[in-house]
């Protein structure tokens, strides 16, 4: 029940020691702020790392061949090791149920691309339809290459935004113009762009993979291997398929072109969702030590409470004992310290989290550092935190509060 008398007390005590008070209460909202400051930037590290591995699809992962470390077979090391259809094949067929999409790339060497007797700097690449979902890219005007192309050989290309803009920009589209590429003529039928930050991609051209091979001298040979595999319920999951999907692709591969088993420099895999998972176990590593960090300093708090009812009991010994001598009950006068303690880190921790939170909402958004982007912290997570702070506020009364309940009465008559 509400007792008005007891908070005019509470009131009254504060007026009195307004600067412990203020000092007190400054010392538990810092905890508080600094808790959830560091919480929201622990978020932003995580959002920063899954914006950057965004830029591609997340389950994806990139195959290419290098050289040989270790002798196997007979064979001497430092061997270039080739990757050709028949490896795709043979994997598509044999992991088709494993993964989403596949693609392939060969890279022709030595070619000139030229538009209206104009040389153009760019790269071109041989693929098929599935690398768009692959790279995470969008069509803006057009179409991407698909399966009739690679069947028919076709001779079409498909552009990116950012050689429309650069070569094409007096025209409404480039759709339907043609591009020579080392004397052979192709007609641009799509311009794609990248979600992510990377314009690597948009260095490119791309033609149907047969056509690059046929065309340019390629034979049966690529250059890159890619693959999607599905998103599952978890991200344990994922990092478990796409694991137990690299090595049967790595076993597949070093046994097809003799590569020892313990060479891992020989093929090469870039896998992104295995990157994440050290970003994450890192960025989960650093999140328990804000934790750490923002405990301590709640604690600092919560004792610097626990001090000021010591100080407080001590300054009211006197009271106490006449409260007793007039036949006050044990819990009342231990409801009397404990509701000052509670009142004080209640109204500091709320004072904490209304400007913690007040601060990243206004400047969360517009933080866009290398791996930190828009910190932030679920209000819930917060706001028991803050619940927690003033059960520990309460504990740290009671111990003043327990003392002063031992006071015997005559002692504490006689205290000055």
């Amino acid at each position: 029940m509400f007792d008005i008398e007891r908070w005019q007390e509470i009131f009254d005590t504060i007026r009195k020691n307004k600067l412990r008070t203020i000092l007190t209460g400054i010392s538990v909202a810092s905890g508080i702020f600094i808790l959830v400051i560091l919480l929201g930037f622990g978020q932003g590290m995580q959002n920063g790392i899954a914006a950057e591995f965004k830029e591609d699809a997340a389950t994806s992962l990139w195959v290419w061949p290098r050289r040989t470390t270790i002798e196997y077979k007979g064979l001497n090391p430092d061997r270039q090791i080739q990757l050709r259809n028949e490896n795709f094949e043979a994997i598509t067929t044999a992991m088709d149920a494993d993964y989403e999409k596949a693609s392939l790339l060969f890279f022709p060497r030595d070619v000139q691309v030229v538009y209206k007797n104009d040389l153009l700097v760019y790269n071109i690449a041989g693929t098929n339809g599935d690398l768009q979902i692959i790279e995470n890219e969008f069509l803006s005007e057009g179409r991407y290459i698909n399966e009739t192309d690679v069947r028919e050989n076709a001779k079409v290309a498909v552009i990116s935004n950012k050689i429309k803009r650069e070569v094409f920009s007096d025209l409404e589209t480039p759709l339907g113009e043609y591009i020579t590429i080392s004397g052979a003529v192709f007609k641009i039928v799509g311009v794609f762009g990248e979600y992510g930050k990377n314009e690597d991609e948009e260095e490119r051209i791309f033609i149907p993979i047969t056509t690059a091979q046929l065309a340019f001298n390629g034979s049966d040979k690529i250059n890159n291997m890619n693959f999607m595999l599905p998103e599952l319920e978890s991200f344990d999951a994922m990092v478990e398929n796409n694991t137990a999907f690299t090595g049967e692709l790595l076993r597949y591969l070093k046994q097809q072109h003799n590569v020892a088993p313990e060479d891992d420099r020989a093929i090469r895999i870039w896998n992104p969702i295995q990157e994440a998972k050290r970003y994450y176990a890192l960025t989960g590593g650093i999140k328990m030590f804000f934790w750490g960090v923002g405990f301590f300093t709640i604690i600092a708090g919560v004792v610097s409470v626990s001090n000021i009812m010591l100080i407080v009991v001590k300054e009211r010994t006197r009271e106490i004992g006449i409260r007793k001598a007039l036949g006050a009950k044990p819990w009342s006068i231990i409801g009397m310290i404990m509701h000052e303690a509670i009142f004080v880190t209640a109204i500091a921790g709320f004072t904490g989290l209304i400007f913690s939170m007040g601060l990243l909402e206004l400047l969360g958004p517009y933080v866009e550092v290398d791996y930190v982007l828009n910190p932030s912290v679920d209000f819930k997570v917060a706001f028991s935190t803050v619940i927690l702070l003033i059960v520990a506020g309460m504990i740290a009364g009671f111990f003043p509060a327990w003392k002063a309940v031992r006071v015997q009465v005559i002692e504490a008559l006689r205290d000055e």
